[in-house]
């Protein structure tokens, strides 16, 4: 079981923690039940913000795995009448070194809930926890390139092509990095080109309260994404890990918000707004009053 303090609400953290604990422990993902958020059974935890759950709750699982591991050693010597010094542990099996003598992490965990087949003095069980609290914040770093098409004639502004370039450190399941990348991208995106808050200036009274009026990115406003990773790992975390939850709508207001600019330049538009609507656009452009 692999209880968590942070909490998933669609990055995939029960797949890339299981990752982690799989390749550690070398069980197979099936075999662990995984629970975040539970403050009943959880004693600990922050939940998820800032792209910190990788670097910190990763790394929280991996220095629980390596305490499971060093009991476990001391567990399978005696099993195996031999020096703790002698155990190796690989592929989910504790072995004598130079010998076909093995016992599987299974096998080590039930007996260590025998008193009977442990060492004395050696208190039964096989659960650790862990945390983890780096000493200085991790700094990934990227590229966003986005090629956009403005119809002068009416301000709609069309996504051609867009290339991100990242550095997250270890990546620990490109799969779903991509998937968080592209959400980014979406609500930076969105918040370029059409999510507004709008308040009646007499009332106060919120005009955008539905997706009825609030504008929303939607698939046909997306182009091609074109992802590339250039990992390069920190030091300040056991999984070399960098924040990368944030990196896709970091990266894409600036570059959105550039190119519409630099495609407006030639009609002397000098300044535009968020949102860049249609009708933004097309007011900047007869406000600038170049020829079109």
């Amino acid at each position: 079981m692999l209880l968590m303090g942070t909490k998933a609400h669609g990055q995939g953290h029960e797949t890339a923690f299981k990752q982690i604990l799989c390749e550690r422990l070398g069980l197979d993902p099936d075999d662990i039940q995984y629970i975040d958020g539970d403050t009943d059974r959880v004693a600990f935890g922050m939940g998820s913000n800032g792209s910190r759950s990788m670097v910190v709750g990763g790394s929280a699982v991996t220095l629980a795995a390596g305490k499971v591991i060093g009991k476990g050693k001391r567990v399978a010597a005696h099993l195996l009448e031999a020096a703790e010094a002698d155990i190796e542990f690989a592929d989910g099996k504790f072995k004598v070194v130079g010998t076909d003598r093995d016992v599987s992490l299974m096998q080590v965990a039930r007996a260590s809930f025998q008193p009977a087949r442990l060492p004395r003095g050696m208190e039964p069980g096989l659960y650790e926890h862990a945390t983890f609290a780096p000493e200085r914040p991790t700094f990934p770093n990227g590229c966003h390139i986005c090629e956009v098409e403005v119809d002068p004639e009416t301000g709609a502004v069309s996504l051609v092509n867009y290339v991100v370039v990242d550095d997250v450190g270890t990546v620990i399941n490109p799969l779903t990095l991509k998937e968080q990348v592209h959400g980014g991208l979406a609500q930076g995106i969105g918040q370029i080109l059409m999510e507004q808050v709008a308040y009646d200036r007499e009332s106060g009274q919120l005009l955008s309260a539905s997706f009825m009026d609030y504008a929303m990115p939607r698939a046909d406003v997306m182009c091609n994404i074109e992802l590339h990773e250039n990992p390069v790992p920190t030091r300040t975390n056991p999984l070399g890990a960098k924040g990368a939850g944030e990196a896709g709508c970091v990266g894409s207001l600036p570059a959105v918000m550039l190119a519409i600019m630099n495609a407006l330049e030639p009609l002397s538009v000098r300044e535009l707004d968020m949102p860049a609507t249609s009708e933004r656009v097309w007011q900047a452009i007869q406000n600038a009053g170049a020829p079109t």
